[in-house]
């Protein structure tokens, strides 16, 4: 799919000569370029007229979540067919973890989600995958880490009409992609059950996706209305991505809960004993959770050894989600 700019308005004045310059750049594969205007002077429009000619997926930083905000409604207004997102912090509050070891006092991580956001970073990363027409506008959220991109993109999977599955097997294929059963209260990132139906709400949007089986077949996959239970669109198939970011395949929890077991063996020696007991507790607790039920708070303290990185080498960001080739613009 290719970007279509829609605007009543065409470049004028400095604009067409602008665009005609950052084009050239782009194919002279300059590293950087700067584009100067005074507040009002279409920089905006001119760098949507750039996004369409170049035709690549496009990140989009601004320094905080108001102007953030600003440029995701104007660009969604550029591009109403193509995929315009956005992605900043999802923290409403946040309390790290911290010890004072002359206290022996533990404060445990404290922190407040909004749901809403997280639901579209969970959209931005699914479209960038699905579609090469998106656009990200995103705040400085988008340099931390947010897990691994291939575990991502492998663990999702497609049901399709008339594809032999089990009832369990599907069940089996959820719960491993972090989606969580819950048959009273249907949420983005949950699922119920009812007999041979199974209904869904993925991590990245707000309706009901309603899988129904006969026997070990998928007979019909319908979206509905959460509110109004009423079918909005039929499918012959829908791809699932993950309901969290931080996911991993089963063979390889194993291979991080023996990093983080290993890492905990060399650290503790260098610790007094309250320090270390406390630390041993703390991660041996955090090990059962992920062993029992594959999450615990405050995973993405062990993202390393899930990644599989070296001590010191940089975490996965939505960066890394992005082709070798996107465009990216730094307002």
């Amino acid at each position: 799919m290719k970007f279509k700019l829609h605007s009543d308005y065409k470049p004028k004045g400095s604009q067409p000569k602008a665009i005609k310059k950052i084009i050239a750049g782009i194919k002279k594969k300059f590293k950087c370029q700067t584009l100067l205007g005074v507040t009002g002077s279409g920089k905006t429009f001119t760098m949507a007229n750039v996004i369409e000619k170049y035709n690549r997926p496009t990140l989009v930083l601004a320094h905080n979540k108001t102007l953030a905000g600003q440029l995701y409604n104007e660009l969604k207004e550029f591009f109403p067919e193509n995929r315009v997102e956005y992605f900043v912090s999802y923290y409403d509050y946040y309390q790290p973890e911290s010890y004072i070891p002359q206290k022996d006092q533990y404060i445990e991580k404290d922190s407040a989600v909004n749901p809403k956001i997280e639901q579209m970073r969970l959209s931005s990363t699914a479209s960038l995958i699905s579609r090469p027409d998106t656009i990200i506008v995103a705040s400085v959220s988008c340099i931390y880490s947010i897990g691994d991109p291939r575990n991502f993109d492998r663990m999702a999977f497609e049901v399709k009409i008339d594809q032999k599955i089990s009832r369990l097997q599907l069940l089996q294929k959820l719960i491993s992609i972090l989606f969580e059963r819950n048959d009273t209260e249907l949420m983005p990132g949950r699922f119920r059950v009812k007999g041979d139906t199974i209904d869904i709400i993925p991590g990245y949007q707000d309706d009901i996706i309603r899988i129904e089986l006969f026997g070990d077949k998928i007979e019909k996959i319908t979206e509905l209305d959460k509110i109004t239970g009423n079918v909005k669109e039929e499918f012959k198939y829908f791809y699932i991505f993950p309901a969290r970011h931080f996911v991993t395949p089963e063979d390889e929890i194993q291979k991080a809960l023996d990093s983080i077991n290993k890492e905990l063996k060399t650290t503790l020696p260098n610790l007094e004993m309250i320090e270390a007991h406390r630390l041993k507790k703390k991660t041996l607790y955090d090990i059962e959770m992920i062993e029992e039920t594959g999450f615990c708070k405050g995973i993405e303290n062990y993202s390393r050894h899930f990644d599989g990185r070296k001590e010191g080498e940089k975490p996965y960001t939505l960066i890394d989600y992005f082709p070798k080739d996107f465009l990216f613009i730094i307002d």
